[in-house]
């Protein structure tokens, strides 16, 4: 499987209202912007088999893609789901990054969705811990 770009991967999972507010606070500085791609549609979800390695496809995906394009740079989002804003927005956040716009803010904006995605990761792990059954015990 491929290596993805670390912000992007944040992006993909921020919390969309705080992604669509962040986003259109820079659309006045990104200057013209043209819309290549805003569609939704199924992926595959490829999964690695943790006995033998190989890589499979567990099913399929319904996601919402954005490409946008200002200048020579472009910009891209891909979310879960059916949110053609949060995509877009998702795609205007990678377009000010590529451009040097507010990098200081996105960055921030970035860093912030990491923190929040960390706390949620661990609650969801202590919550599957609590799960657990010791066979020892049992």
């Amino acid at each position: 499987m491929a290596d993805t770009d670390p912000q992007l991967d944040v992006l993909a999972r921020a919390a969309p209202d705080k992604l669509k507010h962040f986003a259109e606070t820079l659309i006045g500085d990104l200057g013209e912007i043209d819309v290549l791609k805003s569609r939704t549609g199924l992926i595959m979800l490829p999964m690695r088999d943790t006995a033998q390695g190989t890589v499979f496809h567990l099913g399929e995906v319904l996601v919402s893609e954005a490409h946008i394009r200002a200048g020579d740079q472009q910009g891209y989002g891909m979310r879960r789901g059916h949110d053609l804003e949060a995509a877009m927005a998702m795609a205007l956040v990678d377009l000010a990054l590529q451009n040097d716009v507010q990098s200081e803010a996105c960055a921030a904006f970035c860093d912030q969705a990491a923190n929040d995605q960390a706390a949620e990761d661990r609650e969801t792990l202590r919550r599957v811990e609590a799960t657990r059954v010791n066979m020892e015990t049992f």
